[in-house]
């Protein structure tokens, strides 16, 4: 049952007089606690409990606030509680007073955390920027006429990923472990491992011929330890059909930051003014392209109360889709235009994007190209840039239908480019205004630093996109 009182208040005994003497009036916490109203948590939160049934709850202010404070000294829900005890400016922030011991388990506070805060979309974290953004425009620290900045961070998953071949080369060799345990004698009989050549058919083969030699053995398929392995190998040989990424986070995907580079997790791609207050954000998979989310983000800001004049961005936001909807919004797109980022033509342009920090295009499964080339005349502005995908990926991809013709030895995608494409933009980046405005694109890099940094966003800190979601929120 929820508490109807609103803001936590603290109830003051014969030695509250230590909180002044120990807490400065400019100590970031003190201020945070008295300017800021916390009871649009109350409202925040009101569908979560019942108002009829149940015991009280803890005051959700209170929880709250515990949570605050776990982000940013980064400690875990019992350290929290234990350090609560004896360090005065906890106490003072959570309103509680100086000699009280009797304080919450630490399980309520990972059951808040894990129930309460539940959220299957964003409107928690929306909710959150929400606030943030309308106490911002009431302290005057932003206006609400306003541009904003607009970039992508990564956060690598809670879990590693590992690739088809190689879960199939991890369970072949428990197999084999389990079965030498019962004969060593059978190391003369199991198939002949591959040359190392990378390619996951051979390793298929390899798995077939192994399972094979195992399965005429009863000893083998008798036991119900191995039988079970003998079963998850054979079920994991044929899901290699679709490519799936072997991990505990099966939201989590790999994305790329340069050619050569990639991780494994989500993105967060966030809109932000240049006084450093973030107006809007949107979480995705690791291999989603940045370009995509803008006009999200700006309706989210314009939600937010923030009428956007401009938006200042790198490359990736420079697609014709963004560009129109821009002019057509009086919105100043102040994003360098890639000739690459907007032009992919043929019937399978809508299953390709460019990805602008390693210079390649990235099919719908979620794989890169690993080469590109050059052919045409530019003289007579016919030039085509063909990029050049893995073709053992493409044999087994689950989009492979319509896409990669089955017997072929390369899968190439074409763009043509059109230098005399997006005059108007190219004309406006060589303007005063345009420099100027682009001059602030820095300020979002910083952002994303301090997030990484000040507040531990470079790893994800539960699985799962409803778990990404709470940690940024």
């Amino acid at each position: 049952m929820l508490k109807q009182n609103t803001q936590l208040e603290i109830s003051f005994s014969n030695h509250s007089e230590l909180y002044d003497i120990l807490i400065e009036e400019d100590n970031f916490w003190r201020q945070l606690n008295d300017m800021i109203d916390f009871s649009f948590v109350v409202d925040m939160l009101k569908d979560k409990y019942s108002s009829t049934m149940g015991r009280t709850c803890e005051d959700v202010i209170r929880m709250f606030k515990y949570l605050l404070l776990k982000t940013h000294f980064k400690v875990s829900d019992r350290g929290l509680i234990a350090r609560t005890k004896t360090d005065m400016l906890f106490k003072y922030f959570l309103g509680y007073e100086p000699e009280e011991t009797k304080l919450i388990d630490a399980s309520l506070l990972t059951v808040f955390r894990r129930e309460r805060l539940t959220d299957n979309d964003e409107n928690l974290m929306d909710k959150l920027i929400n606030k943030t953004v309308e106490l911002a425009i009431e302290k005057g620290l932003i206006e609400v006429k306003n541009k904003i900045i607009v970039d992508s961070t990564h956060t690598n998953a809670m879990y590693s990923h590992i690739s088809p071949r190689g879960e199939l080369i991890r369970q072949a060799k428990e197999l084999r472990k389990s079965v030498y345990k019962i004969d060593e004698n059978m190391h003369e009989k199991m198939p002949k491992k591959r040359e190392t050549t990378g390619l996951l058919e051979d390793q298929i083969e390899y798995t077939k011929e192994l399972l094979q030699v195992v399965k005429k053995d009863k000893r083998f398929t008798n036991l119900p330890a191995i039988k079970e392995q003998i079963d998850l190998l054979e079920e994991t040989m044929m899901d290699t059909e679709y490519e799936i990424e072997y991990s505990k986070d099966q939201d989590a995907r790999v994305g790329h930051k340069t050619a050569d580079t990639s991780f494994f997790g989500y993105k967060t791609h966030i809109a932000m003014t240049p006084e450093r207050i973030i107006t809007a954000a949107t979480i995705t998979s690791g291999e989603k392209h940045d370009g995509k989310e803008l006009i999200n983000l700006i309706e989210k800001s314009q939600k937010n109360s923030i009428e956007v004049e401009a938006i200042i961005g790198d490359g990736a936001y420079c697609e014709k889709d963004n560009l129109d909807y821009c002019s057509e919004n009086n919105i100043k797109n102040v994003s360098k235009l890639s000739k690459n980022v907007t032009h992919g033509n043929g019937k399978n342009k809508d299953n390709f994007e460019y990805n602008k920090d390693a210079g390649m295009y990235v099919c719908k499964a979620g794989h890169m190209a690993i080469t590109k080339r050059k052919t045409g005349s530019k003289k007579n502005n016919e030039q085509v840039e063909s990029y050049f995908f893995d073709v053992e990926k493409c044999k087994r991809c689950l989009f492979r239908d319509g896409c990669y013709k089955e017997g072929a030895k390369t899968k190439t995608f074409n763009v043509k480019i059109k230098d005399e494409v997006h005059t108007a933009q190219m004309d406006y980046m060589k303007t005063e205004e345009f420099k100027e405005l682009y001059s602030e694109r820095y300020k979002v890099e910083a952002k994303n630093a301090e997030l990484k940094n000040n507040y531990g966003y470079n790893k994800a800190n539960a699985c799962g996109k409803l778990g990404i979601t709470i940690q940024g929120a």
